[in-house]
């Protein structure tokens, strides 16, 4: 009954304090779909964090006034949910109006997802995809313009879909605007790409040795990489919101913060021996692996607490010394880095942040990483030895002073009292924001990281 309909705008909340836009990530409800209060209704992206947005209110999804991949501002009206009667909502007296235009009667017809993305995979998507010999056209696709992802796929394979029968190839048409599936290495006909068109930095070697940290891929397949029309000099990667966000943030804190560098080694020797001698009791206790991470962010902690203008930002005219000691870890994932934050860092002692770090891990795999858990960092660690690394000069988490990376264990010769020992030694690598922080204080800070965690043994209490 048009009489009892009214299209209610609804516009996008202030998802924090210093938010002024977001991008639109997917809508969760077509037009003429129902919508219940509190119910999801899109995922906006903002500071590379995915944010499901809730309906206000209970009706049906009208029409979307925002696409998908479109930047929006803050209190802007994104859609229109059209609710059973006009007293459901004060603001329905405006809204009549809308609700009386010819648009609103064809809302709900012929409106489709938008599938521009679908048929481009990322090289992760077809290496699984080869793997298991998957048709991706039978797969649905959860990310941006139906674009399928690597969970789409492992849920696709957790649900009984493994050996399921090949895409055949795309025809010529269509390989001129579509990047096709990678066949399954069973099938003759898909010829592999060679070495020449993968790029040079997926064929680099690991480092010595690796630890537990925060990295959640390790050991990545080298994809096969198809590409477009034929032309194996060149293949196209399409630039997400997020990765866009990336590089805005990269390029601010190269070009406004001018960066210095300084590495210290330590010997964790000690360290090695006490996380041995209690991961097992520990993971029994606690459900959680007890990582060198956590013991090298209370030894990082500690230091702060020494030197406090490691814990600040540039604010033009003075340097503004953040009291809470919140902590940023880097983590990296298939294609991004994000960098969730342990809120007051110094009041939790080394099982406490065992504890975040699993937390926080388990919800960037899961997706379910909140805008609140990017919140309020103070101080960036990087644990790129994971990756095997053993010297890095990382990148600032802009506006922060400073980021420290914790590079490979590995064991080397060294002289300890005029005798070669052999000993587990790893470098602990600075960068730093040179118009807050000078050597001498920098250097002193590093000295007490390293004090800290080389005053590691035995009877060191993790609770």
């Amino acid at each position: 009954m048009p009489s009892n309909k009214t299209l209610i705008d609804v516009h996008l909340p202030q998802l924090a304090e210093s938010l002024v836009s977001a991008t639109i990530g997917k809508w969760l409800k077509k037009p003429g779909d129902p919508v219940e209060q509190y119910e999801p209704i899109l995922e906006v992206i903002t500071d590379k964090v995915n944010a499901e947005i809730p309906s206000t209110l209970d009706g049906v999804m009208g029409e979307l006034l925002a696409e998908e991949g479109q930047e929006v501002q803050v209190g802007a009206v994104i859609c229109r949910i059209e609710t059973a009667s006009a007293e459901e909502s004060p603001a329905s007296g405006q809204a009549a109006s809308v609700a009386a235009s010819p648009a609103a009667g064809t809302t709900n017809a012929g409106v489709q997802p938008d599938e521009s993305q679908r048929s481009r995979y990322s090289p992760a998507v077809q290496t699984l995809a080869a793997e298991h010999g998957l048709d991706l056209r039978q797969i649905a696709g959860t990310g941006l313009g139906g674009r399928i992802t690597r969970k789409d796929v492992l849920a696709f394979i957790e649900q009984g879909g493994r050996g399921a029968v090949a895409a055949p190839p795309v025809a010529p048409a269509a390989a001129a605007t579509a990047t096709p599936p990678v066949q399954p290495q069973a099938m003759p006909s898909a010829a592999p790409a060679p070495t020449s068109a993968i790029p040079a930095g997926l064929n680099a070697a690991a480092g010595p040795v690796r630890h537990s940290g925060l990295h959640l891929t390790e050991n990545p397949p080298i994809p096969t990489i198809e590409v477009e029309g034929g032309d194996r000099s060149e293949y196209f990667i399409d630039v997400t919101p997020i990765r866009n966000t990336i590089a805005t943030r990269m390029r601010q804190s190269v070009s406004e913060i001018p960066h210095g560098w300084m590495m210290i080694e330590v010997d964790v020797t000690n360290l090695v021996q006490l996380r041995n001698k209690v991961k097992q009791e520990f993971m029994q206790k606690e459900g959680v692996n007890l990582t060198y991470l956590a013991f090298l962010l209370k030894a990082v902690v500690g230091a702060i607490k020494d030197y406090p203008i490691m814990n600040s930002v540039w604010a033009v005219d003075k340097i503004i010394v953040k009291r809470d000691i919140n902590i940023s870890l880097a983590v990296g994932t298939e294609d991004s880095v994000l960098t969730p934050v342990i809120k007051k860092a110094d009041q939790k002692n080394i099982a406490g942040l065992a504890r975040e770090i699993e937390e926080l891990a388990t919800k960037v795999r899961s997706g379910k990483l909140k805008l609140d858990d990017m919140q309020g960092g103070t101080f960036t660690v990087n644990n790129t030895g994971s990756f095997g690394s053993i010297l890095t000069q990382p990148i600032i988490n802009y506006p922060q002073a400073a980021i420290l990376t914790f590079e490979s264990i590995v064991k080397r010769p060294v002289v300890i009292n005029d005798m070669i020992a052999v000993r587990s030694m790893a470098n602990l690598c600075l960068s730093l924001d040179h118009r807050i922080l000078d050597g001498v204080i920098c250097g002193r800070f590093m000295q007490r990281v390293k004090e800290n965690m080389e005053s590691y043994n035995l009877e060191t209490q993790v609770y």
